[in-house]
């Protein structure tokens, strides 16, 4: 069952997946964004975006895909993204440049789309200065939750920019070689979006948005692992001055950004930015 489930969605991974958007809630007023302030926009080389959410009061965990030129295979350099917490209407709560950044060295940017690569999608950028603010508060992590846990996401998209958008309520389908497959709504600018198990009222990160795709006529998302990954990006990071090793494999055929990377939820050109 799980080799047909993975061959059934990733073989239509590249496709457009467009979902029901019935179950999300904007961040229109302050009010509604309390607490999730610390969820932001990445706005990368002032051509795209994804989304990314602090995990201190330095570090923003996103998707590894978000840091590369999707025509060209190349990495952008850190200091062409920003971090915009918070984002809403044309203000952030904070506004940070990236210092350095690291990449989980299980993921290929060139690779093939497979769950596993999917699961490896996972970079963690440092903030220039700290985020020291009583509305922006970093989210805890936790454990990647069961099938058929329920979790929540945050995250931006394409015509829905502007704001931030949640989707209280959906569900893990399935687990595959570490990816998590879900039934919540994300669309082009999602990618790297925080996904949640809320508990006691306390939200925690347990994976990040990495594409969207089908399984059978069910628009769907495709989550990443954490787990040990996380504590390992930090310690390379603590260790390393930000370089880190140049991806391996030939350059995947890409589309055009209008459409996003091959099999991803990002790349829209940001508005009014």
């Amino acid at each position: 069952m799980k080799r047909r489930l993975a061959a059934i969605l990733f073989a239509i991974l590249g496709s457009a997946a467009t979902a029901d958007p019935s179950g999300l809630r904007a961040f229109v007023t302050g009010d509604d964004s309390r607490g999730w302030d610390a969820v932001g926009r990445l706005d990368i080389a002032n051509e795209a975006f994804c989304t990314g959410a602090l995990i201190s009061e330095t570090l923003v965990l996103t998707a590894a895909h978000c840091l590369f030129d999707s025509e060209t295979g190349e990495r952008y350099p850190d200091d062409a993204i920003e971090f915009r917490a918070g984002w809403r209407n044309g203000r952030a709560a904070a506004y940070r440049a990236v210092r350095r950044s690291v990449v989980n060295p299980a993921y290929d940017f060139g690779g093939a789309n497979r769950p596993a690569r999917v699961a490896a999608d996972l970079a963690l950028l440092e903030l220039a200065t700290p985020v020291r603010k009583s509305t922006v508060v970093p989210f805890g992590t936790g454990a990647r939750p069961r099938k058929g846990g329920e979790v929540s996401v945050v995250s931006y998209g394409r015509d829905r920019a502007a704001a931030a958008s949640i989707q209280e309520r959906c569900k893990v389908l399935a687990r595959q070689q570490g990816a998590l497959v879900l039934n919540c709504t994300v669309e082009h600018g999602s990618s790297g979006s925080p996904i949640f198990v809320i508990e006691d009222g306390v939200p925690r990160i347990v994976s990040v948005i990495s594409a969207k795709a089908h399984l059978r006529d069910l628009p769907v998302s495709l989550g990443t692992t954490l787990d040990d990954t996380l504590e390992r990006l930090k310690a390379e990071l603590a260790l390393s001055d930000g370089y880190f090793t140049p991806v391996r494999g030939s350059l995947p055929s890409v589309a055009p950004r209008s459409g996003g990377a091959a099999g991803s939820a990002k790349f829209v050109r940001p508005s009014g930015s």
